[in-house]
């Protein structure tokens, strides 16, 4: 019971930081209007968010060693309620932009924090349950932002002041002032504060596997809307990112039942069905396979994959979590960026379903290859002791 209010406090504030992330997403299409751009132009947005994240992670991955895990967390809170705030102040693409850099920021700072300061108050022994509570708190914010204002939209009407944001603006103060409350029970240790994030041997395939299944994620958040809205579709956007990583929050219990490597390769496969799966559906313009397959992707992403690489990680850097997630998370924004912008700029310029078809062509390839040096390298000890 002493631990059970500050994990539960701690998992509702990374529940609210990754809240705010995707709550604009239903509103995209409205604010490219704004401005009058392109697709190229809104997956650009989208992909700011990394531009704030990226830098983060890479200098600032450890800065919660030096300065405790309180205070990020706290300054994630409230990033996030600012960002919100200038998109309501000036509904339009450039704000969108500077809005999701900022969210960047605070997510860099609140998931590496987050992530070391829950295996601290549970304990060691517990890594993998609190990697289980972190993935689960985050999972739901990351989708509940935007189903929260996708229902706000389908209540209220067009607005660029949905009760959503509301919401944010009320909890997120509060939220900063409570995760600063919590116990000290981390110990400061005199580091730089610039500190890069560290990459544990043998955990190059979690972060390729995360790289994968985030771009899948991404091209799921930010291109699929695209052309549902193509489709006069666009009251389904909310209902797709919510699906795109709640349906992985629910799979996670069975994962942690499982060994890291078995999580693992399940997600292999379950990647590029689930987007073949969703592609087939945008192709005839059946709504129910775009659902279908965007839980598949969601079960591989934010189930299987997601659970398994923060524990493998937690696991083989015990004296360095918070800069070992930063290492994680450098590979899952790079492929939640990266393919993002090219579908976006193919988009604009051969439509935006071939450029989800050449995506499609890439990600199986790419599966493939990783899975057979995975494989290959997996055996090379044991041929190696045979030899000997």
């Amino acid at each position: 019971m002493r631990k059970f209010i500050p994990v539960s406090l701690l998992a509702l504030g990374l529940f609210t930081v990754t809240f705010a992330v995707n709550l604009q997403a239903p509103l995209y299409s409205a604010y490219a209007g704004q401005s009058d751009v392109g697709a190229t132009a809104v997956t650009v947005a989208f992909a700011a968010y990394v531009a704030g994240l990226m830098p983060t992670l890479l200098l600032l991955g450890g800065l919660s060693d030096r300065i405790g895990r309180r205070v990020p967390i706290a300054l994630a809170l409230l990033l996030g309620a600012l960002a919100t705030a200038l998109l309501v102040q000036v509904p339009s693409w450039s704000s969108l932009v500077i809005a999701r850099v900022l969210l960047g920021i605070g997510t860099g700072f609140a998931t590496t924090a987050g992530a070391a300061y829950m295996t601290e108050i549970l304990g060691a022994d517990r890594a993998k349950s609190a990697a289980l509570i972190v993935t689960s708190a985050t999972s739901l914010g990351f989708g509940g932002g935007a189903l929260a204002t996708g229902i706000s939209l389908g209540l209220q009407g067009p607005t660029f002041l949905p009760a959503s944001y509301i919401a944010l603006f009320v909890a997120a103060p509060l939220l900063a002032v409570i995760a600063l409350g919590l116990p000290r029970i981390d110990k400061l240790r005199p580091v730089s504060l610039l500190r890069l994030p560290v990459f544990p041997m043998g955990t190059w395939v979690f972060g390729a596997a995360m790289a994968l299944a985030w771009s899948t994620t991404g091209m799921t958040i930010a291109v699929v809307p695209l052309e549902l809205a193509a489709n006069d579709l666009n009251g389904w956007t909310g209902l797709v990112i919510f699906l795109a990583i709640f349906v992985g929050f629910l799979c996670q219990p069975i994962a942690r039942r499982m060994t890291n490597e078995q999580a693992l390769a399940l997600g292999f496969v379950l990647i590029p069905l689930g987007f073949l799966v969703l592609l087939a559906g945008i192709w005839l313009k059946v709504l129910a396979l775009v659902l279908i397959g965007t839980c598949i992707t969601s079960a591989a992403s934010y189930g299987f994959t997601y659970l398994a690489s923060m524990a493998e990680v937690s696991l083989r850097a015990p004296d360095d979590r918070a800069r070992a997630t930063a290492g994680l998370f450098v590979y899952a924004y790079f492929g939640f960026s990266l393919p993002v912008i090219a579908s976006g700029a193919l988009a604009d310029l051969i439509g935006l379903l071939t450029g989800m078809m050449v995506f499609a062509v890439l990600q199986i390839s790419l599966t493939a290859m990783i899975v057979m040096l995975w494989k290959r390298r997996a055996t090379l000890p044991v041929a190696n002791l045979n030899a000997g």
